[in-house]
């Protein structure tokens, strides 16, 4: 009896293998005969689940920003609507969550090594760019979505520009993403996790505050 293929399951294990080229070789690497070769199948079992080149590419962002979306958000949800525990629990609990976006384990370099080689591509490739601003958008709404519960649960002063100051985090989260997943000696997760407990510390406006 012939086995059952799940295509979605077979098009995220194709989508898998995207990533192990990309994250090893490079994007130009990741040719259809490179990422079937990756995952184990013929070229013409991936031209069955994807036309050419292009759809694959645009599947793998796609892809990408669902796996890091479900994660986060998952994550945010705990947080936002867990309205208990001290200011300080909550604080902790905001830090844990914004440390999603920064490379402190392979899960975390590698995908944030992926946004920046997709993003960029999609620069040049019009075709990826509506799926990488939706990427990019996604992560800009989770940031800013956190620091309003932060401000509506006390920790953050009122007059706080909220829409400002998440742009300036994400601005800080990307920028030391990228230094530490291009230069990872020099930035290890401990340093990480200081300079955004600094930043977070530097929102908070009265010496009784506390940001989260």
């Amino acid at each position: 009896m012939p086995k059952i293929v799940d295509p979605e399951q077979r098009r995220r294990m194709v989508a898998d293998a995207v990533y192990a080229v990309v994250a090893r070789d490079g994007l130009q690497a990741a040719t259809l005969r490179n990422v079937a070769d990756e995952a184990g199948l013929a070229i013409g079992s991936v031209r069955h689940y994807f036309t050419d080149h292009e759809e694959l590419m645009i599947f793998a962002v796609q892809e990408l920003g669902r796996r890091v979306g479900e994660r986060v958000w998952a994550h945010a949800e705990r947080l936002l609507g867990d309205s208990g525990g001290s200011r300080a629990d909550r604080r902790c609990r905001t830090e844990e969550l914004l440390a999603e976006f920064l490379p402190l384990d392979d899960l975390r370099r590698d995908e944030m090594l992926l946004r920046h080689t997709f993003t960029t591509a999609a620069r040049t490739r019009q075709s990826l760019l509506i799926h990488a601003e939706a990427l990019q958008q996604t992560l800009d709404e989770l940031v800013q979505r956190t620091l309003q519960g932060a401000q509506e649960a006390g920790g953050l002063p009122t007059d706080l520009d909220v829409e400002v100051e998440s742009v300036r985090l994400r601005a800080l989260l990307d920028g030391l993403g990228l230094q530490a997943v291009m230069f990872p000696g020099r930035f290890p997760p401990s340093l990480l996790r200081e300079v955004l407990r600094r930043h977070l510390d530097s929102l908070v406006a009265a010496p009784d505050g506390a940001a989260g």
